[in-house]
């Protein structure tokens, strides 16, 4: 299965999701670049900043 991880935010999200794409893969998921191809799709953001939470809303149409 694949995955792809979607970061919006400060660098602690970035790492964040590093940490969580290494687990995925530890667990034999392969990472993909384009989420049309993912069977899983998560998305990372900030709570504290409000442009990152307001990118991530409109990436996912809302």
């Amino acid at each position: 299965m694949k995955f792809y991880i979607r970061t919006f935010g400060c660098q602690m999200n970035i790492n964040e999701s590093e940490i969580m794409a290494g687990l995925l893969k530890e667990e034999g998921f392969e990472w993909t670049e384009n989420p049309k191809e993912a069977d899983i799709i998560l998305i990372n953001s900030c709570a504290v900043r409000e442009k990152a939470e307001n990118k991530m809303y409109g990436a996912i149409g809302g």
